[in-house]
């Protein structure tokens, strides 16, 4: 915990799920600003809390010179600045050498006569040009004042920052309801505004980056694919079966009541690879029986039809179904042990492999089941219904009848 508080206060300066930074060039006005919109925040579902900081909660001591009084006796402003520092906050006089080491020697007020405003304006004495003193109080007004007690910065913009937390809500969509909420019910003068932050920035980051990842990945494999096949129709074949593979995967990050997040993420895009990946091993059976089949076809002299086609699927489907269970076997005996892991860096691991477990079961099916009926469906485009032969024979004796019934008019 201390690690990540740092680590999450070096990289945004927010250390909760969701931060807002109100910017703006007075400060009075963002930190009005910051509590409505801390009201505001506390009505959105999924609020934990929310907590905006208290910039004008701190109590000071202001000392304002009376330049008018200052002119009557002939006092500089900076002789009364001087006096001040001294005074409060100390002043170096001398340093003290013993043996190799030196120290400082500073000189102030002693406590009694700086522990109050009135003790402050009777007691310290402000040296005049032509001699003696005169009380700071006489040319100077000390009064207690209400202040910031701190000053953020942000692009040297003065900020307030509000700290959320928020609960059984995704961070993307709790954040999308909580920027229509504060729109609706905030209005920010002219010069100010609103930066969403915290874990959120990392979100958006990560969104950003993922639109150039998947898209990049899909081309890998739609490459890698066409290279393997050099066929766009069998490439497109395991493309097109991709979203049947990851619908395991959103099933069963419902049933946890997972959120899509940057690890979610990761972990579909190695489903998309393995489906893939079993996608081409299932192609290759599916070739490798067909080729037999126009084999033995052109063995015995005839054509391939529709039924061959079939016959020929259930062959290179059916060898298909040891090795595609040893796959999913050996993925989920890998995966099953992290989703009861409680250890460091768990709910990371777990939002990983959840996607490839669900996904592994539909890839099942998908493999199994829907490649052969799409891959029946684009092979067995243009053949002969039934059996080439019986196909043949039949187009022979319709052409026979055809002659007959040609020739029957002219007898």
């Amino acid at each position: 915990m201390p690690i990540k508080a740092r680590i999450d206060m070096l990289s945004t300066g927010i250390r909760t799920p969701v931060g807002v930074k109100v910017i703006g060039p007075d400060l009075a006005v963002i930190d009005k600003l910051a509590r409505q919109v801390e009201q505001v925040l506390k009505t959105v579902p999924g609020t934990s809390s929310a907590y905006a900081e208290r910039s004008l909660g701190g109590y000071y001591l202001e000392i304002s010179p009376n330049r008018e009084a200052l002119a009557r006796y002939g006092i500089a402003v900076q002789d009364v600045q001087d006096t001040i520092a001294t005074a409060l906050g100390g002043q170096t006089v001398t340093t003290t050498v013993e043996g190799r080491q030196r120290f400082t020697v500073n000189m102030r007020y002693p406590r009694d006569l700086r522990d109050n405003p009135g003790a402050i304006a009777s007691d310290i004495l402000v040296p005049m040009p032509a001699g003696g003193a005169v009380p700071l109080g006489e040319v100077a007004d000390v009064t207690p004042a209400r202040g910031p007690s701190s000053i953020r910065t942000e692009n040297g913009q003065l900020a307030t920052y509000i700290y959320v937390d928020i609960r059984e809500r995704d961070l993307g969509g709790y954040v999308a309801d909580a920027q229509h909420a504060v729109q609706a019910a905030v209005q920010f003068p002219p010069g100010t505004y609103l930066v969403w932050s915290g874990s959120y920035e990392y979100l958006e980051r990560a969104a950003a980056r993922l639109k150039i990842v998947v898209p990049v990945t899909l081309a890998i494999i739609f490459l890698l694919l066409y290279l393997n096949f050099r066929s766009v129709a069998e490439t497109m074949i395991v493309m097109l079966s991709l979203p049947f593979a990851l619908v395991g995967g959103l099933w069963l990050m419902w049933a946890l009541g997972f959120n899509l997040s940057v690890a979610v993420a990761v972990g579909f895009i190695a489903l998309a690879g393995v489906a893939a990946e079993t996608g081409v091993v299932m192609l290759i059976y599916l070739n490798h029986a067909l080729d037999e089949a126009r084999a033995r076809c052109a063995a015995e002299g005839r054509t391939l039809g529709r039924d061959d086609l079939h016959r020929a699927i259930i062959e290179g489907a059916v060898e298909r179904v040891r090795p595609k269970m040893m796959t999913v076997v050996a993925i989920m005996a890998g995966l099953l042990p992290i989703l009861w892991n409680t250890g460091t860096g768990s709910e990371i691991m777990q939002r990983i492999a959840v996607p490839m477990i669900g996904g592994m079961i539909s890839s099942t099916l998908l493999t199994l089941i829907v490649i052969p009926a799409i891959f029946a469906i684009v092979k067995g485009f243009g053949l002969p219904p039934g059996d080439g032969a019986r196909a043949q024979r039949d187009a022979g004796d319709g052409e026979t009848k055809t002659r007959v019934r040609a020739l029957e008019p002219a007898q």
